[in-house]
C-alpha cells in the first residue's frame, strides 16, 4: 500500500510576527484563503485517500491541524514529542507506518511549499511511487528544473538514466555561491533539491539501521510506545536525547543508491516574506498584496501582508515588507527579510515568550 507523509513541523521564525510557535506558518491563511498545509493536502488527495495520508507535526499543533485536515482520520496524525529535525521526522514516521504496512511504500513532502500546476505534481508523483517500487533498493527523490541560479535552495547533481524517466544521483550540494549556482544552472546537469521522497518502508528502516544504528533503536522503542500514555515520559526523553540533524545529511547523501525524477513544476519553498513577490501578481508599481485591504499611493515594490480585515496603507515609501499581525507589525526594508530572524531573537531577549 502506499503512504504519503506532510512534514509540519518548526515555527517559521522567518515569517515572523505571523507566524508563532502556536500558529505555525504551515496554518497561515494567506494564500487565496487556504494554508500551505491545506494545499499541500489537497495536492496529494488527488493521489491518495485521505487514510492513506499523515502528517507529523508538533504535539502542540495537533489540534489545529485536525481542525485544518478534518478529513484525515485524529490516529493518522503524529505529534514529535520534541522537535529533532527532519531526519527524525521522517524516521519516527516509518518507523509508525511500519507497525501498519511493515511491507508499504512512503512518499515524504513537505508543508510550506507553493507547487504548480497541480496535474504536473500528481503525475511525477504517482512515477515516483512506481519507480520506488521497482528500485526497491533506492531511495527516490525529485530535483526542480532550475529557473535560475538561485542560493538559497541545495541542489541535486543527476546523473546517466536508469530507465525513461528515472535518473541516478552523483551528489547532494548545498546552498552554492552565486558563480557556482551560475554554474551549475549553465551545466543542465543541476536540480533543485525539492526535499520530497518517496521509498519502501523496509528500505528507509534498513537505511537508518545502517546510517544511525543507536537513532533506528530509539525510534523503533519511540514507535512502539508511542501511543502508551504511561510511557510518555519515557518517549519524550528518548526522543529528546536523538541527534538533531536533516534526513538530507543523515541520509541521502549516505546512501547507496539514490535516484530521482525531474519535476517539471513552478516551485517555490515560502522561506521568507520578499518570497512572495514570486507567489503573487504584483500591481503596475510592483507592490504585492497578502492582505485583504491594502492600499499603496506613490509607492513601489512594497509587500503588504495580513491575515485579517486590518488595512494597510502605505504612504510614499518603497521597498518595505509590512506584516500586520494582532499584536505586533513588521516594517523592515525588502532587502533586511533574511534578518527577520534575527529582528525575532531580539524581541524575544526583551520581551520573553510573548510574542515568540
Amino acid at each position: 500500500m502506499r503512504h504519503a507523509v506532510i512534514m509540519a513541523g518548526g515555527s517559521g521564525t522567518r515569517l515572523w510576527p505571523l507566524s508563532r510557535q502556536k500558529h505555525p506558518k504551515q496554518l497561515l491563511h494567506i494564500f487565496d484563503g487556504k494554508s500551505l498545509l491545506r494545499r499541500s493536502f489537497e495536492r496529494l488527495s488527488g493521489l491518495l485517500p485521505p487514510e492513506q495520508i499523515y502528517v507529523i507535526t508538533g504535539r502542540e499543533h495537533l489540534d489545529a491541524i485536525a481542525t485544518e485536515l478534518p478529513e484525515i482520520p485524529r490516529d493518522n496524525l503524529f505529534g514529535e514529542p520534541t522537535p529533532r529535525d527532519t531526519a527524525n521526522a521522517v524516521g519516527l514516521a516509518a518507523h509508525l507506518l511500519s507497525l501498519r504496512d511493515p511491507d508499504g511504500t512512503m512518499g515524504v513532502f513537505t508543508a510550506d511549499q507553493i507547487i504548480r500546476p497541480t496535474d504536473t505534481f500528481r503525475d511525477t508523483v504517482r512515477r515516483g511511487f512506481e519507480a520506488a517500487e521497482r528500485y526497491d533498493d533506492a531511495l527516490i527523490t525529485f530535483g526542480i528544473k532550475p529557473r535560475s541560479p538561485h542560493t538559497g535552495y541545495g541542489y541535486i547533481h543527476f546523473g546517466q538514466k536508469l530507465d525513461a524517466d528515472v535518473y541516478e544521483i552523483l551528489e547532494f550540494k548545498e546552498k552554492p555561491d552565486l558563480a557556482t549556482a551560475q554554474a551549475y544552472l549553465d551545466s543542465g546537469e543541476y536540480y533543485w533539491n525539492s526535499g520530497m521522497f518517496v521509498w519502501r518502508i523496509p528500505t528507509i528502516i534498513e537505511r537508518f539501521r545502517e546510517q544511525h544504528p543507536a537513532t533506528a533503536a530509539s525510534l523503533s522503542r519511540v514507535a512502539a510506545g508511542f501511543r502508551d500514555e504511561n510511557q510518555a515520559d519515557a518517549i519524550l526523553e528518548q526522543f529528546a536525547a536523538l541527534p538533531k540533524i536533516s534526513v538530507d545529511f543523515a541520509i541521502m547523501e549516505k546512501a547507496p543508491r539514490v535516484a530521482a525524477l525531474e519535476m517539471n513544476c513552478d516551485w517555490l519553498d515560502v522561506g521568507s516574506w520578499s518570497s512572495l513577490a514570486e507567489i503573487f501578481h504584483p500591481d503596475r508599481n510592483g507592490n504585492v498584496s497578502a492582505a485583504q485591504r491594502t492600499v499603496v499611493l506613490d509607492g513601489r515594490n512594497n509587500i503588504c501582508v495580513s491575515e485579517t480585515g486590518h488595512l494597510i496603507a502605505a504612504l510614499g515609501v518603497d521597498d518595505l515588507v509590512i506584516v500586520h499581525s494582532e499584536d505586533a507589525t513588521l516594517v523592515c526594508r525588502r532587502a533586511d527579510a533574511q534578518r527577520i530572524k534575527e529582528m525575532f531573537e531580539e524581541v524575544r531577549r526583551r520581551f520573553g515568550e510573548e510574542y515568540a
